[in-house]
């Protein structure tokens, strides 16, 4: 898959990540006057769905495009629960901005399908056949496209179909959004693919799109690359490993006799306190590089202890994705939770500690622990490896399993905790996270903590490889791409 592309509208730049060359385009209001012609012969752009990504998108799209003439419209169900909150944010019957769903679909030229991934599956047959020949069909994931493969079915022939996909959760699109406005390229950084070109146009609409969004950067990627990469990373580091790991390293620290305070601050605080920061400003080896004497040596075992058996997991769920196990999971899942709700995911004794904690900030330090910057940077980088062993391109990589985690996704668990950042994400990865959290903390539990107990050595060749990973040189270049503001909660 060539990673290069070439637009009319927008200006692209060649960057090298790690010795591979990737366009990308980069965002900023400046460019918002540029939509109209990215959007030429769009009238009326129909979002279809509220949950995690349509209030973001649809609010973003309807600032960008204001007084342009392009109409934003939101769509959906008849009765649907989700009215209060379209009417609430200013979509309307009375202004022509709220609809129903399948009428919304038929009068718009761009159709962004963003209801749930099950959703979407139950669906997709009477959204294609209400769709207008020649128009655009626009979605923010590569799930359907992973369940039309399953079935032997594909996207109708008289239609584009694009991808503009968020590296982050709706909430964050839209609240970096608002922060854009005042500091110019702050927002959430996407990739975008163009499955089905019809018109020629397909380019220039997705890019419009990720611009309109407020993207700082964008990358070009494929529809069944990004599905595979982005329900394989929410199961990983973004959601599932990352409370996986805050669990399993909290009862490690009170094993060793540290306090319940102690035991959070060490694990979850560190994670989503200077971890997160050093990685999103100065990349992963950056964590090392800090550390001094024994502190250096600890991260060296708790690395070289966790590394292995993590990508042992991680191949298990990018397995499960890319054979459609997981896709069929979420559909039937969702039949299941109709009547069966997701139940809470804070009520070990960790989370509620946390809660206590969190009211305390100010009055402790939080200093990296070795043993938890380890543990996480070693199954960080075996995602790295293990994406990268799949072929998919550096941009990806370092978005699905670096910066959507720490520019996106950890805030979330540092402003509330962990049912916070998971449950503020969609039902693919609400679920995702919650079946594969417990295998990440039960392989740490039985492999990475004796051997760090153990006092086992560090893996020589590992840590070596770790050093000198081209992830860092990709790293440099997208931190340079990164936004100037931090996501900042309230």
């Amino acid at each position: 898959m060539s990673q290069t592309f070439s637009s009319n509208v927008f200006e692209t730049e060649l960057v090298n990540l790690a010795g591979t060359e990737e366009n990308i385009v980069r965002g900023g209001r400046h460019l918002l006057s540029k939509l109209p012609e990215a959007f030429k012969g769009i009238q009326q752009i129909g979002v279809i769905g509220w949950s995690s990504q349509g209030p973001a998108q649809a609010q973003n799209l309807r600032d960008s495009l204001e007084g342009t003439g392009i109409k934003v419209v939101v769509g959906l169900r008849k009765g649907s629960s989700s009215e209060a909150g379209a009417i609430a944010a200013g979509f309307t019957y009375e202004n022509g901005t709220l609809g129903e769903m399948y009428e919304v679909i038929g009068s718009s030229d761009l159709v962004l399908l963003l209801i749930s991934d099950a959703g979407a599956v139950k669906t997709y047959k009477d959204v294609f056949d209400a769709l207008k020949p020649g128009a655009t069909l626009g979605l923010s994931h590569g799930f359907l496209l992973g369940h039309l493969d399953s079935v032997s079915e594909s996207f109708p022939g008289d239609v584009n179909v694009i991808a503009v996909c968020p590296k982050g959760m709706g909430p964050s699109v839209r609240r970096l959004y608002e922060q854009g406005k005042e500091v110019n390229g702050a927002g959430i950084n996407c990739s975008f693919a163009v499955h089905q070109d019809i018109t020629g146009t397909a380019t220039e609409i997705a890019l419009g799109w990720a611009v309109g969004l407020g993207a700082p950067f964008t990358f070009k990627t494929s529809l069944e690359s990004e599905y595979k990469s982005d329900i394989f990373g929410e199961r990983s580091i973004l959601l599932g490993a990352v409370h996986g790991i805050s669990e399993v390293l909290y009862r490690y620290f009170r094993a060793e006799g540290a306090t319940q305070d102690e035991a959070f601050i060490r694990s979850a605080e560190v994670i989503t306190g200077p971890l997160t920061e050093t990685i999103s400003k100065r990349g992963i080896r950056a964590v090392w590089e800090d550390l001094q004497g024994e502190d250096k040596a600890a991260f060296e075992r708790a690395y070289s202890a966790a590394y292995h058996p993590s990508f042992e997991i991680l191949m298990e769920i990018y397995f499960d994705v890319a054979s459609g196990n997981e896709i069929r999971e979420v559909v039937e899942a969702d039949n299941r939770h109709k009547r069966y709700p997701m139940g809470k995911i804070d009520g070990t004794e960790m989370w509620v500690v946390g809660e206590s904690v969190r009211e305390k900030r100010g009055s402790y330090d939080v200093k990296v622990d070795p043993v938890t910057a380890g543990v996480y940077c070693g199954c960080m980088m075996a995602q790295v490896d293990l994406l990268r062993e799949k072929g998919h391109p550096w941009s990806e990589v370092v978005n699905e399993s670096i910066i959507e985690a720490v520019d996106s996704l950890n805030p979330y668990i540092d402003f509330k905790g962990i049912a916070f950042m998971v449950d503020n994400c969609s039902t693919t990865a609400r679920l995702g996270s919650r079946k594969w959290a417990p295998r990440f903390d039960y392989i740490l539990a039985q492999q990475a903590i004796p051997a760090i107990q153990a006092g086992t050595a560090a893996d020589e060749a590992l840590i070596a490889k770790f050093k000198t990973h081209t992830v860092h040189d990709a790293m440099v270049v997208c931190g340079d791409l990164r936004p100037s503001v931090d996501i900042a909660l309230v």
